[in-house]
């Protein structure tokens, strides 16, 4: 299931004996594309002080309620380390988060959670159900081979927040703004960012998932894009997360000649290439 990050800000996150406080930004990884941390301003209990939350921690969600369960405590909140969430997140801190909690660190291995692509199975003691299990040997090949092909890459992480507005180029000229991403509420994956075309084709959305994009320019706020004007034109139009499904993601990937990321394209094979484009190489700054 896919779900909008602009829909899950204000989510409650509740731990095991009583609520943290709301979602106000996730901060992605800029080369796995994954979120890594939910930025959480804790209520009046520790004087709305913005901690941060991972995804490893996430239990089975109240989508209906606004809820994201946690199985960690308020105090083992309270006792985290302190980390200024207004200023990049170093590696040591993040070191430190997770001797902290007891998880082991994502980074380093073949999957972009660790050995796999699940946060949940990295949190100490969790066990596999027999539905994970039956699909985990063909998600590992496929995360083994993304780690690989970023073995070289500088990964940072990014808000959420702050990509938002970001203008968006194609080959041939701008076609909007980002005005959200869109994740894989299982894997934390962001899958796509939304597109608002207004400036340029007014009232249309339309999707470009982070494989296809060839570099976020930090510093002028910009998102350049492997695609042309006329492709993104007569692209699938976007709606709503809740009618995005595997059919309607099949198309997009059909138009835009590029292999899909679920279980039945995880063969690695090549990005089909349309006449005129070049390979996509996500996560590229300048």
């Amino acid at each position: 299931m896919l779900r909008s990050l602009n829909e899950m800000e204000k989510y409650s996150i509740r731990a095991t004996d009583g609520d943290i406080g709301q979602v106000k930004d996730f901060y992605f990884d800029d080369v796995a594309w994954v979120i890594r941390y939910l930025v959480v301003e804790a209520g009046s209990w520790l004087n709305s002080k913005k901690v941060l939350i991972s995804p490893i921690s996430i239990q089975t969600p109240d989508w209906e309620q606004r809820v994201l369960p946690v199985r960690i405590t308020k105090e083992q909140v309270k006792k985290s380390p302190d980390i200024d969430t207004e200023k990049p997140v170093s590696l040591q801190h993040q070191r430190e988060y997770h001797d902290h909690y007891g998880y082991p660190y994502y980074w380093g291995g073949h999957g972009i959670w660790g050995g796999g692509l699940y946060p949940i199975a990295m949190m100490p003691g969790y066990v596999y159900g027999d539905d994970i299990v039956a699909r985990r040997a063909a998600e590992a090949a496929y995360a083994k081979a993304e780690r690989q092909r970023h073995r070289n890459d500088d990964p940072h992480l990014r808000s959420c927040q702050a990509v938002v507005g970001y203008h968006v180029h194609a080959s041939d000229g701008e076609i909007g703004h980002v005005e959200s991403l869109i994740v894989d509420q299982d894997t934390w994956a962001i899958r796509y960012f939304v597109v608002n075309t207004s400036n340029w084709w007014l009232g249309h959305k339309v999707l470009v998932a982070p494989q296809w994009i060839t570099g976020v320019h930090w510093a002028n706020q910009t998102v350049s894009v492997d695609m042309t004007r006329e492709a993104v034109r007569t692209s699938p139009a976007f709606h709503s997360t809740e009618e995005l499904n595997r059919t309607q993601e099949a198309g997009l990937y059909t138009h835009y000649g590029r292999t899909s990321y679920w279980p039945d394209g995880l063969a690695m094979q090549p990005d089909r290439q349309k006449p005129g484009t070049k390979t996509a190489h996500a996560g590229g700054a300048s």
